[in-house]
């Protein structure tokens, strides 16, 4: 049996710094942290741009005996695929935003995630979990009726913003985990499926296990091991 080491996803905790929740989260008993690309805990452009960054965290992390096996581009993803309007000025980095020019802000989305593949391979880590956003999303409730076509439209859109995205990740030696949600593109097993069918079964995409989603979606709790 493989050892599976429990981290702490930083997201929630955005706001507050890096070496203050990296000492709580020893202090709880956790092996590392998913550092979230949002306020101190790790900014794809810097990791670029500046000598020593992606040193540092790792050395505020082992300074609480803490280590880090992923990345987090939750919001920035989210902007990848969606439609664009006020609410995402809010989540997104400045740089990303920008004018707030909807395909604009795509663009810049779709940069920064490629950044992002290439600042996890110089952390040395291979996944970096996130949100795809979706095209399609405000569909769901099909009335007026969706014509199947309008469907398989946002799936191809969907693909064509992402293969590129995920080329540059392949390429870093990095996947891309989409955590299974609503407004994703993938909110369920159906659609999952249909994500995959959509990116041709693309070797660096696949799906971060969350188990904090299974009691609400009333699935039932793994009774071995998870190897």
């Amino acid at each position: 049996m493989s050892y599976r080491p429990v981290t702490l996803f930083t997201g929630q905790w955005a706001d507050m710094p890096l070496t203050t929740l990296a000492e709580k989260a020893a202090g709880w008993g956790y092996d590392g942290l998913e550092l979230a690309c949002a306020g101190d805990h790790f900014d794809p452009a810097r990791a670029a741009n500046e000598d020593g960054y992606v040193r540092n965290k790792r050395d505020r992390l082992a300074a609480h005996d803490l280590d880090v096996w992923a990345l987090s581009q939750h919001l920035v993803g989210q902007a990848v695929s969606d439609r664009i309007d006020e609410r995402h000025e809010d989540v997104l980095p400045e740089r990303v935003w920008g004018d707030g020019d909807p395909d604009g802000v795509t663009r810049r989305a779709i940069e920064e995630l490629k950044r992002t593949a290439a600042a996890a391979s110089a952390l040395g880590v291979d996944v970096v979990t996130g949100f795809t956003g979706s095209p399609v999303w405000h569909l769901l409730y099909a009335f007026p009726p969706t014509p199947q076509s309008t469907i398989d439209e946002g799936y191809e859109a969907f693909a064509d913003q992402w293969t590129p995205i995920l080329d540059a990740f392949a390429d870093a030696g990095v996947q891309f985990a989409l955590e299974v949600h609503p407004t994703e593109i993938a909110f369920d097993l159906s659609t999952a499926r249909r994500t995959l069918d959509a990116l041709d079964g693309h070797s660096a995409f696949g799906f971060n296990y969350d188990p904090s989603w299974l009691p609400g979606r009333r699935l039932p709790r793994l009774s071995g091991p998870v190897c």
